[in-house]
């Protein structure tokens, strides 16, 4: 049996080799980043990486988690031939790419259900995390206990609506994206990135 570790490190490498032939002078005006010698600087929520011909990495020269790395190197590796603008908020569901991705459960279950779960009833813990993160106050017509836009990468956003629990409804919550991010990323990475977002959320509130 293939030890996961070595599918794992296979696929990072295959990642870095593909990555090592990028033009980033290229692509850089495209994404929206910072390129300088060789090494391109790329915002993901809180934190930002470095990524170059040696692959990416964090600040403190550290191996990002295999997840965040596969929305990175996709997010490069996948750049458009122009700028796309298309600023409305869409479901992932209805996002045209998505919908023809066979697996949208798991991007209810990793991204939306695993807010709802663990921040019903905590809600305020839900939005000072949401702010360690970068998440701003989004004014909508709408009136939603929380509703927080974050930069997930440049070009990309993700707005976040959450209404509590109450007497008579559970906790609901819905990860939105700017229809232009599908022209930035495959259904897979956008819906690894909605799970990411959850899992970061988790994390922070749980570091209290």
């Amino acid at each position: 049996m293939t030890n996961p570790a070595e599918i794992f490190e296979k696929n990072y490498q295959t990642y870095c080799d593909r990555l090592a032939r990028v033009d980033f002078d290229a692509v850089k005006d495209i994404l929206g980043l910072v390129s300088d010698g060789g090494r391109m600087t790329v915002p993901f929520f809180d934190r930002s990486y470095q990524v170059s011909a040696d692959g990416i990495a964090g600040d403190q020269g550290n191996r990002l988690d295999y997840h965040a790395f596969i929305i990175l190197a996709q997010y490069i590796l996948l750049c458009p031939d122009r700028v796309y603008e298309d600023p409305e908020w869409a479901a992932y569901k209805d996002l045209k790419r998505a919908s023809h991705f066979t697996n949208v459960n798991y991007f209810t279950t990793d991204a939306e259900q695993a807010v709802e779960k663990p921040f019903s009833g905590n809600l305020a813990s839900l939005i000072a995390a949401g702010e360690v993160l970068g998440g701003t106050p989004e004014k909508l017509d709408v009136a939603y206990d929380a509703a927080m836009r974050f930069a997930a990468l440049p070009r990309i956003s993700l707005l976040l609506l959450f209404n509590d629990a109450d007497e008579e409804f559970p906790a609901n919550c819905s990860v939105l994206f700017q229809r232009q991010a599908e022209f930035y990323l495959d259904p897979e990475s956008l819906a690894m990135t909605g799970a990411y977002l959850a899992k970061r959320l988790a994390e922070v509130a749980q570091a209290g």
